[in-house]
């Protein structure tokens, strides 16, 4: 292989640059690193569960948002139990069994007030863990901000 003397003097010459000018800037590096100190955004997924339909609790409602929260595909899994759904709850023990395991899997629980009320069921839904509470204003705000909401 022949060797250029000038196209040596060259590349010498175009390093002997850059590194100048990486220490008139005060550049470190030529590789720009993103700050590992910035926090990412927690995930947000709010699931409101309107359905009287026993089948949609359990093969969409209740797997996907336990799920979600057990594997990890959103930080925060919150489960609001709306119209309908709070009577079902408040009778069907399976469903309450796997609301359970939901809870223990850190999803948490809400409940409309309103609808439990207007049910009769409030207190079977607070024995089962669930935080009741007015649910318009949380609800607005979840809608409002970074939580991505699903509802049945």
């Amino acid at each position: 292989m022949k060797f250029n003397r000038s196209l040596s003097v060259t590349v010498i010459g175009c390093t002997a640059l850059f590194i100048s000018l990486l220490l008139i800037t005060g550049q470190k590096s030529c590789v720009r690193t993103v700050e590992a100190s910035q926090p990412k955004d927690p995930s947000k997924l709010a699931i409101v569960w309107t359905s009287g339909d026993r089948d949609v609790a359990l093969k969409m409602v209740f797997m996907y948002a336990n799920n979600a929260k057990k594997n990890k595909w959103f930080d925060q899994v919150r489960l609001v139990v709306w119209g309908p759904s709070s009577l079902l709850l408040s009778v069907d023990k399976e469903l309450q069994d796997y609301v359970k395991t939901m809870k223990d899997n850190g999803v948490e629980l809400q409940a409309c007030i309103a609808c439990s009320n207007m049910y009769g069921v409030t207190e079977k839904l607070r024995e089962l863990g669930i935080e009741v509470k007015g649910m318009g204003q949380p609800l607005t705000e979840m809608l409002k901000s970074d939580w991505n909401t699903l509802t049945f």
